[in-house]
């Protein structure tokens, strides 16, 4: 696990900001004032994308490795953030000022217009990531409580959020928004930067202190005191929230000259038990929602495996450069579940994939409840995983070639390839086996064999059936795991 920094004890200004959530929750639900004017609210967006934060503009830009710029509101931000900064323990007011900003083609009207009151609509964090020579974007605050990061030689993918309340539920999602934040003015020798926010929503307010350290592997602690103001069915914890349009296991396929698209193709599970768990991705036809109960788990995150440039082909979104996140709690989670949810989408325009954390202990109205957890990207696997990890899940028809009336025309065959980790040191001649089962009807012709180069293969069949398969698999030696287990639901009335 990375090294979690030290947070400053008695901090008043996070105490400050737990008082005023404490105080928003124990009154009525009040929606932010639309102080938006009317040029910006109107905006569409081609005009937007021509307005632009000025980098000499950046703020601390002299002062330290760390600089802020901001972003405009107008368009799809409607609902402008308040920021301020605290220097010497002073916290100071961050006013909006169109002099921040360059406003080219449809958007240079705008520097006729009195756009007092427009505010901001988030803030992103630069730092000389991957050259002393440049300040690269390294996180990005923006919308709701989306915020995302990036490590070394990474390209923006999956979202984080602070918080999911009801998720895929029959009612709808609320979505909670950090209406205000605080950030601390960085050293001139800082390795970390740290920030507070406001959230609230018609259910929760809360106070949050981040802690956020650039590198090869970004990583932010998150603290956080949650007040409800309503009875929350579902408190989505630690939410991920990513896109998978196709990849090698999609029987559906648009006519695309490329191999797969999605900024992750897995979600992976430590269990309180220590066991791994990898479930691959799909875009399914219908909303599905999995649960994975667990207690105390060690850590979950929605992963990119797949980080050949050749298995995507897309110079632009540069996919193989998508990080994985993993998030690791640093207080006992107790019993709950890990959920996961998966959309239909057309097309990858839109997130469509979503994991958390779901304790069993409900928050009700008046109720208050710490979180403590850190979250961090990845180009790998987390460090603790030391095992045979799923790099290949493939599916067809199980029909004989040439015989139309193949006994099998109507089974389904699977082949799960492990690579990595113990298995490495495990030769063809070893009595690697196969430890399946199916939650739901049989499995057919299970079997285990070494690949020619390196790994074993895992394969079995499912018969015709008209109920989804919910599948597990995983390698043992001498009775022991030597891999991780592979879990899948297949939906016969999606094929």
């Amino acid at each position: 696990m990375l090294a979690v920094p030290a947070l400053a004890e008695d901090d008043v200004h996070f105490s400050k900001v737990i008082e005023r959530a404490q105080q928003l929750a124990e009154e009525a639900y009040q929606a932010p004032e639309e102080s938006l004017p009317e040029v910006l609210r109107e905006l569409d967006y081609d005009t937007y994308r021509q307005i632009r934060f000025d980098p000499e503009h950046a703020y601390w830009k002299n002062e330290s490795p760390f600089s802020l710029q901001l972003f405009h509101s107008g368009f799809l931000f409607q609902t402008p953030i308040a920021l301020n900064v605290i220097d010497n323990d002073t916290a100071t007011p961050l006013p909006f000022s169109a002099a921040d900003y360059t406003y080219d083609g449809n958007a240079a009207a705008l520097k006729e217009q009195d756009l007092t009151g427009s505010g901001h609509a988030g803030f992103r964090l630069h730092y000389p990531l991957n050259s002393d020579q440049y300040d690269d974007e390294f996180a990005v605050f923006l919308g709701a409580s989306y915020f995302r990061i990036v490590g070394r030689d990474q390209a923006y993918g999956l979202s984080t959020r602070g918080l999911a309340i009801d998720t895929a539920s029959p009612d709808g999602e609320e979505f909670p928004a950090f209406r205000e934040f605080w950030l601390y003015k960085p050293d001139a020798d800082a390795e970390q930067i740290e920030l507070l926010a406001l959230m609230d929503s018609p259910s929760v307010s809360g106070a949050y202190r981040f802690v956020i350290q650039p590198g090869e592997n970004t990583q932010v602690e998150v603290e956080a005191e949650l007040f409800a103001r309503e009875d929350i069915a579902k408190l989505g914890v630690a939410p991920l929230t990513s896109m998978f349009t196709f990849g090698e296991a999609s029987h559906e396929r648009p006519d695309d000259f490329r191999p797969q698209v999605h900024d992750s193709d897995g979600l992976l599970m430590h269990t309180g038990s220590g066991e791994w768990i990898w479930r691959p991705l799909s875009n399914p036809s219908y909303l599905h929602t999995s649960t994975f109960v667990d207690d105390s788990p060690e850590g979950f995150g929605l992963m990119q495996r797949e980080r050949d440039f050749n298995r995507y082909l897309d110079v632009e979104a540069q996919y193989h450069r998508r990080p994985s996140q993993w998030v690791v709690p640093l207080d006992e989670w107790g019993p709950g579940h890990v959920e996961l949810v998966e959309i239909p989408t057309p097309d990858e325009t839109h997130d469509n994939i979503v994991a958390y954390w779901v304790a069993d202990d409900t928050l009700d109205a008046g109720e208050s409840r710490r979180l403590h957890y850190l979250t961090h990207t990845l180009n790998t696997q987390p460090d603790a995983h030391n095992l045979g990890r799923a790099i290949r899940t493939r599916h067809g028809r199980a029909g004989v070639p040439g015989q139309a009336d193949s006994s099998s025309l109507e089974q389904r065959q699977f082949i799960v390839d492990f690579q990595g980790g113990a298995l490495a040191d495990i030769t063809a001649d070893q009595p690697v086996e196969l430890d399946i089962s199916s939650q739901h009807g049989e499995v057919l012709l299970p079997q285990v064999t070494p690949l020619p180069n390196d790994g074993w293969r895992a394969s079995f069949r499912l018969p015709a059936s008209e109920q989804p398969s919910d599948v597990r698999l995983r390698l043992t030696l001498n009775g022991e795991p030597v891999s991780e287990t592979w879990n899948y639901v297949w939906y016969p009335d999606e094929e």
